[in-house]
């Protein structure tokens, strides 16, 4: 049987023709106007619809329709919003146009990534890493800069929980209609659905595209889901993170391969990529085919701009956490794609191997070695990142690897609360789209306390309302009784201490850490006088039976009688849910085992609303962390055991709640106040606010890698600049065995007072390179005994003389501080077009 399809849309009267555009760009999912008046339209609808106004339009009665077009209250609401709309989307005077080089005018930069997480209506995310694309996108739209995104377009969507009988989490995979949904098919110059190609084991696949506009900024989305396709290439884009390995790979190369294929063929031309975790790895390749093919270079030079011109965000702090592929798998989908790179297929695998591994071919390493730009998602994970990935540049100390730190953010405006939202905009003087660079934040702790309590407990009386409503309705579909469903409309109390702890429910979250001693808990939650109530939610990746023994165990506890009504799990976790809890409970807990925490941005969603945290010192919370702003479960001392670890921490939870936490929020003044807790949320907000946000992130990528990678990649136009940047790097490949420094006569142990200067020489072997070719570096610092500098700086040394076949190096040892100092020499190789020197094989240290 043939079935042929077609597409009915929304018949909006003339003057509703505004809806049209509003419901399609993610624009309104940050602005609160637009979202009350698509509530306005149908508040029933908005809310089944998961927030999703074009399903919304496409859903209203005839009548309910003319109506509307009728009604001049509304109209006048809309054609406010449209304005507002339309001057946000031509405003010019952005914070990247104002603040960007001359040189940096026509950069663009393309950000990839495995899922996105821009509001329920799109559910094409799963946890952390989409909520961060998400915002990334968004906030590069309110600076005004020029990022598009590229993804996948999932057919079912973000998984449902629900949980059985026995507290079990059951998935339901809802299957997205993406012609009700702010997606948009992509047309080439004819007017038909653009399609790429790509190779799949010899099967060619079609993949289609869609935008989806966010702000001034664009999200492109691939799909498989064709009728050209057969029916296992259609699956590909099926499910986030569904399917086996082979499948996976699958994604992966739609991804990265058809995704710069995709862009190729919109005639969108970006001067920078940045792959946003391993996932999207293999763009870097087809980046450089498509250099050998459009301009003519070798691998070797397609590979040196394609290295200046991209950046690289891994977020895992395990090894275990980055995407490794069997050999044999590569072998099945990219031998044959090795040869249109002039590569043989044992040299491709080299470049996603580690040295005397064979774990197998490793996104992460891939993105390392093809990247110049490479940064861990905080400070801590920075660190943790150079210790995991020394390997790579063994010849360096460990704090000179070539990974940044830049810590992730949230998108304010997007998790800040309508009454907060709303206080800050009075008393900072806050604009609305311009959260957080416009508010005066020292000026929060100006807001007189009545207020800015009443602004929480409106928060908090909301959560409260939704948890009764989802827990209600949860009981109801299990078959409970009267009884039953009448005691959920009395779960927490608006006025006791409200902890929250919401996340995916890994095992390294810990989220039962709070139960490892009953006595203790009941302790906290039975107190007369300083009563404490905990709301958990969070869902457990589907093949993850240790996540869901978790999530059974708070399920189970929140039955217990003893507990009843004061501990509660939220079913079915997602963005709505998120926004509750951030913005009413009053404390937000975090027990991750450090430093297994990246960088986390649940904690800074929360602060934004003047929640404390109260969490381990790892990710984003060793930055964020003072006394006056939150507390900090346990140290970063090291363990013993895991059981010692567990059980200090836990003890450090019950002990802050009892001792400090509690205490201090129940201390009320005459008003009925608590003034010191008061107090401490303000600065809360003051001092975390202004920093950790998706804004500050932004500007730091610009700052830090966007800017020169775009740089880079205008000054490889020129064919012959990047040709000779290959030569020389050739010319260090064949030479550098043949290097070698070794340091003049330096008698050990000597001793020189303060502000001395030691001369140093080196005798240095260069092969048939010269002295233009390297950085000879006097290195001068601590070792402790060990192989390599501990902490040190460097100074380049002047080539002073010819000596037969080797060249004489000067330098001098400036002795500013007392103590013992080590110092060598290095040998480093040293271009004017290179972006770093910091590359692996080209450093050599002093042998003598």
């Amino acid at each position: 049987m043939k079935i042929k399809s077609f597409n009915v849309i929304p018949n909006l009267p003339d003057s509703l023709k505004a809806l049209e555009e509003l419901s399609t760009n993610m624009w309104f999912t940050w602005n609160w106007d637009a979202i009350m008046m698509f509530v306005g339209i149908d508040e029933e609808l908005w809310h089944r619809s998961h927030r999703n106004p074009k399903w919304i339009l496409g859903t209203l009665a005839p009548e309910r329709l003319d109506a509307l077009s009728r009604d001049a209250n509304f109209l006048g609401k809309l054609a406010e919003i449209k304005n507002k709309f339309e001057g946000y989307i031509a405003y010019k005077d952005t914070w990247f146009a104002k603040n960007r080089e001359e040189q940096d005018k026509d950069m663009h930069v393309a950000y990839f990534s495995m899922e996105y997480g821009i509001g329920e209506g799109l559910p094409i995310y799963s946890g952390g890493l989409g909520m961060l694309s998400g915002d990334h996108l968004k906030s590069s739209s309110d600076l005004g800069m020029p990022v598009v995104g590229v993804g996948l377009l999932y057919r079912k969507g973000y998984v449902q929980q629900v949980l059985n009988r026995d507290n079990w989490q059951v998935e339901r995979y809802p299957e997205n209609d993406w012609y009700n949904m702010p997606v948009q098919i992509v047309k080439d110059g004819s007017g038909r659905p653009l399609r790429v190609e790509v190779d799949l084991a010899g099967e060619t696949v079609h993949v289609g595209v869609w935008q989806v506009p966010v702000g001034r900024t664009s999200l492109y989305l691939l799909d498989t889901n064709l009728p050209e396709n057969s029916p296992a290439a259609r699956t590909i884009t099926e499910q986030l993170y569904g399917g086996d390995r082979e499948n996976r790979i699958r994604q992966e190369i739609v991804l990265g391969i058809g995704g710069a294929r995709a862009l190729e063929a919109m005639g969108v031309n970006p001067t920078v990529f940045h792959v946003n975790e391993g996932h999207s790895a293999f763009l870097l390749f087809e980046r450089i085919r498509q250099l050998m093919k459009n301009r003519g270079m070798s691998y070797a030079e397609a590979r040196e701009v394609v290295w200046a011109s991209s950046a690289f965000t891994t977020h895992t702090p395990v090894m275990a956490g980055n995407e490794y592929f069997d050999f044999d798998l590569i072998k099945k989908y990219l031998e044959k794609y090795s040869r249109e790179l002039g590569l043989t297929f044992p040299d491709f695998l080299e470049i996603g191997k580690e040295e005397h591994s064979s774990m197998g071919f490793c996104m992460t390493v891939v993105a390392m070695r093809l990247c110049a730009f490479l940064n861990g998602v905080s400070l801590l994970h920075r660190d943790v990142s150079r210790d995991m990935w020394h390997k790579l540049w063994p010849e360096l100390p460990r704090y000179e690897i070539p990974i940044e730190g830049i810590t992730n953010g949230v998108h304010t405006c997007s998790w800040i609360s309508h009454e907060h939202h709303q206080l800050y905009n009075r008393a900072l003087a806050g604009g609305q789209n311009n959260l957080p660079d416009s508010c005066d934040w020292p000026k929060v702790m100006d807001i007189d306390d009545r207020e800015f309590w009443d602004t929480h407990m409106t928060r908090k009386v909301k959560l409260v309302k939704l948890v009764r409503e989802r827990l209600k309705r949860q009981h109801a579909r299990l078959g409970a009784d009267r009884t039953i469903l009448n005691e959920a409309e009395k779960v927490l109390n608006p006025e006791y201490l409200t902890i929250g702890f919401a996340r995916r429910f890994a095992t390294y979250k810990r989220a039962t850490l709070f139960m490892r001693d009953l006595e203790r808990l009941l302790e906290l939650v039975t107190d007369e006088k300083m009563p404490v109530q905990f709301v958990f939610a969070g869902k457990a990746h589907q093949a993850d039976t240790h996540g869901k023994e978790y999530i059974k165990a708070v399920a189970k506890l929140s039955m217990d009688k003893r507990f009843k009504n004061r501990i509660i799990f939220v079913e079915d976790y997602n963005m709505n849910v998120a926004r509750y809890m951030v913005q009413g409970v009053d404390v937000w807990l975090n027990n991750p085992i450090r430093p297994l925490e990246a960088s986390g941005t649940s904690g800074m969603k929360a602060v934004i609303n003047g929640v404390m945290n109260l969490s381990v010192l790892d990710g984003w919370w060793e930055e964020g962390y003072s006394p006056d702003v939150g507390w900090a479960i346990g140290g970063t001392e090291a363990y013993n055991s895991d059981e010692e670890r567990d059980y200090v921490e836990a003890e450090s939870i019950y002990n802050l709640i009892k001792k400090v936490v509690a205490p201090l929020y129940y201390d009320r003044g005459a008003d009925g106040l608590p003034h010191g807790w008061i107090k401490m949320m303000k600065t809360c907000v003051q001092k975390l606010v202004p920093h950790f946000n998706t804004n500050r992130m932004l500007r730091e990528y610009y700052e830090k890698f966007y800017a020169k990678a775009h740089r880079s990649s205008r000054k490889f136009a020129d064919n012959s600049r990047v040709a000779e940047l290959a030569r020389w790097r050739k010319k260090l490949e064949e030479n550098w065995p043949r290097v070698k420094a070794v340091t003049d006569q330096f008698k050990p142990e000597m001793e020189v007072h303060a502000g001395a200067r030691i001369p140093v020489s080196a005798v240095v072997w260069l092969g048939e390179l010269k002295p233009e070719d390297v950085d000879v570096q006097l290195y001068v610092g601590t070792s402790g005994g060990e192989a390599l500098f501990k902490e040190g700086r460097s100074v380049s040394m002047a080539h002073d003389a010819r000596m037969g076949d080797a060249y004489v190096y000067k330098g001098e040892i400036p002795c500013y501080k007392s103590g013992r100092h080590d110092f060598s020499v290095r040998v480093m190789g040293r271009h004017p077009d290179a972006v770093n020197t910091l590359m692996p094989l080209f450093i050599k240290w002093s042998e003598e």
